[in-house]
């Protein structure tokens, strides 16, 4: 059973709409970003269409001793699947973690929307449907973590190649 809860971030990140959707479907650019703080990430699977999608596992800290992983002792593995994509303004996914635990089951959906700003892009990130057993406010943590790394893993690239 579905909570209902969702949570949302938003960041303006100094870097043109183009070049960030780009960094939401490149799996080796998604590994140097997505995994919030001392987090890391290993991609299993991916394929930039609707329809497609990608397995992916981030791994908690060993010494981790607040979070329990989802799939195993220090893992969240997740499968997520593109149901929209719209250049570069909007990409829309479908992710189910991989658990046995039943407050994990179930379809959460991420809409990723994309405005160009003065400053470069407004990044939002809309979790709707959150399982029960994804505390709000963790998500909300570990989003607003994972766009922070998204500007900064674009700081310095904005400006065009030669």
């Amino acid at each position: 059973m579905r909570t209902g809860a969702s949570t949302q971030s938003t960041i303006v990140v100094p870097a043109p709409s183009e070049r960030v959707y780009q960094a939401f479907m490149d799996p080796d650019e998604l590994l140097a970003w997505l995994p919030p703080a001392d987090m890391t990430g290993q991609m299993h699977e991916f394929d930039g269409r609707i329809g497609g999608g990608y397995q992916m596992s981030l791994f908690y800290a060993p010494d981790e001793q607040t979070f329990q992983g989802k799939t195993g002792e220090l893992e969240d593995r997740t499968i997520v699947r593109f149901t929209e994509l719209s250049p570069p303004a909007r990409i829309v996914e479908v992710v189910t973690f991989v658990s046995d635990d039943p407050s994990f089951a179930g379809e959460m959906t991420i809409t990723i929307t994309l405005a160009d700003v003065p400053t470069g892009t407004e990044v939002t990130m809309l979790f709707e449907n959150l399982p029960p057993g994804l505390r709000p406010a963790d998500n909300q943590v570990g989003a607003d973590l994972s766009l922070g790394q998204l500007a900064e893993h674009l700081a310095g690239q904005t400006r065009p190649s030669p």
